[in-house]
């Protein structure tokens, strides 16, 4: 008798568990993709298994008290906007909220917030027009992610090369219009006056670009052994910027670890993510690629970001690869229409971005278009990304010689990049220059021994044979 009353306790119990538990596992079920996005960033607190050493982060322990990055910004507006409704003409306050601003548009990639961050600047010099060097170095900042070049480093020089970031901003200016030797200058006087996380990781970027690739690695494992444990965010974006050298490379295995390790320090990261799926394409891993992109429009909560384009761009060179054109057509007409429209706005939209979309869909009417952009994009921009893509407008025109003497900059500062190699020794093929193209594409092997035409396809390169 007592035993079938146990049995019965037991079997009313099993329903009642029953009863509570099948809805919240169909809610858990309802919301599996968000659900599944907590859960792996809660669970990837450990360091990827094949991370070198030297590139692991030293204050692990640190990241179970980090607070979520975007808050944490939202938290410093929210301070600053508090100390301006007591005192609206503190031009140092406004100044201190115009940072805020600018931290968090380089977080999200929001052009609105750049766009705040430059309005709060402007009424900080008119309220304090003196001794307001933060104010100017936002509006350089500002005037740098717009290209324009020439006012950023006229603002830096304003405020001073006494200024650790003013000196900074030299190096990045100078590195995109192509002027290595003034960027390796002024790189160096940083480092020395301060070698910490942010001014060996410049310096690593600028040996990197002159292809000096033993100190660039070595001033990268610098940085990281000065890391601190308050700077997250540098300590990711070193990782990244790291990943992407070693992914140049066909070193994937490290250049996954160092994505994954940078998405540790910052979750859902979205340099580190857009880095990872663009590695994930070239492997072949089209799902998990697909994943990685998502993850960057989750990141940003439906706010139109810098990121978009490259999202947008990504998930069709996918979608093509996995032989569904119309999805494909579909995301680079959006991405389109969104650069058309930021350049119509004069906002930040490039016109870089436009011209490789328009040369990677591979129509003939679009040519003509590409190159006019990229002839008005060199007058300001001379990184090898910006000559390179120029050198692909011009080959698509016909202008085979044009495309040569675009690509030699490249050639000769040494920059170390199988994709541009590649091209080069197509150009030169094309101009009956065989012994020149054999020795391009020997250097494209010995950067990256992995990488062949089909390559240049997966990573939006274009045609890389002629």
């Amino acid at each position: 008798m007592k035993v079938k009353i146990w049995q019965g306790i037991k079997s009313d119990g099993f329903w009642w568990w029953l009863i509570i538990l099948v809805p919240i596992a169909g809610i858990f079920v309802i919301n599996l993709p968000s659900n599944w996005r907590l859960l792996s960033d809660i669970f990837s607190e450990k360091t990827p298994a094949n991370l070198d050493a030297k590139y692991r982060y030293q204050f692990s322990e640190s990241l179970r008290n980090n607070q979520n990055q975007k808050q944490a910004i939202e938290r410093e507006i929210a301070f600053y906007q508090q100390r301006l409704a007591v005192d609206p003409k503190s031009g140092l306050n406004r100044s201190g909220l115009a940072a805020a601003y600018l931290k968090m548009a380089r977080a999200t990639g929001e052009g609105s917030r750049f766009l705040l961050a430059q309005q709060a600047a402007q009424r900080s010099i008119a309220d304090l027009p003196f001794n307001n060097q933060g104010a100017l170095l936002i509006l350089a900042r500002i005037a740098e992610a717009k290209h324009d070049f020439s006012t950023a480093l006229r603002l830096a020089e304003q405020v001073g090369f006494d200024n650790e970031d003013a000196i900074a901003l030299t190096v990045t200016s100078h590195l995109a219009t192509g002027n290595l030797s003034e960027a390796n200058k002024s790189a160096e006087a940083l480092v020395n006056r301060i070698p910490n996380l942010g001014s060996l990781t410049l310096r690593a970027l600028v040996r990197e670009a002159q292809g000096r690739d033993a100190e660039a690695l070595e001033d990268f494992r610098q940085a990281m052994a000065a890391e601190e444990p308050g700077e997250v965010a540098g300590s990711a974006r070193v990782r990244s910027l790291l990943g992407r050298f070693y992914a140049r490379r066909g070193q994937f295995v490290q250049a996954k670890a160092l994505f994954l390790e940078a998405l540790r320090l910052v979750p859902r990261y979205p340099l580190a993510l857009i880095y990872l799926a663009d590695l994930e394409v070239r492997s072949g891993n089209y799902r998990e690629a697909e994943s990685y992109y998502s993850k960057v429009s989750a990141y940003s909560g439906g706010a139109a970001t810098a990121f978009d384009r490259a999202v947008k761009i990504g998930m069709a060179r996918v979608k093509e690869l996995q032989g569904d054109a119309i999805a494909a057509q579909q995301l680079r007409d959006k991405a389109e229409a969104g650069l058309r429209q930021e350049l119509a706005a004069g906002g930040f939209g490039h016109r870089r971005d436009l011209a490789r979309l328009l040369l990677e869909r591979g129509r003939s009417q679009d040519v003509a278009e590409a190159l006019a952009l990229m002839q008005q994009e060199v007058k300001i921009r001379k990184d090898p990304l910006t000559l390179d893509t120029l050198a692909w407008a011009l080959s698509s025109a016909g202008d085979w010689k044009g495309a040569d003497r675009a690509i030699a900059p490249i050639v000769r500062s040494g920059f170390r990049d199988a994709g541009i190699f590649y091209r080069a020794s197509a150009i030169a093929r094309k101009l009956g220059k065989e012994s020149e193209s054999r020795i391009y594409l020997q250097k494209a092997k010995e950067i990256d021994p992995n990488f062949d035409a089909r390559s240049g396809k997966y990573l939006g390169l274009g045609n890389l044979e002629f």
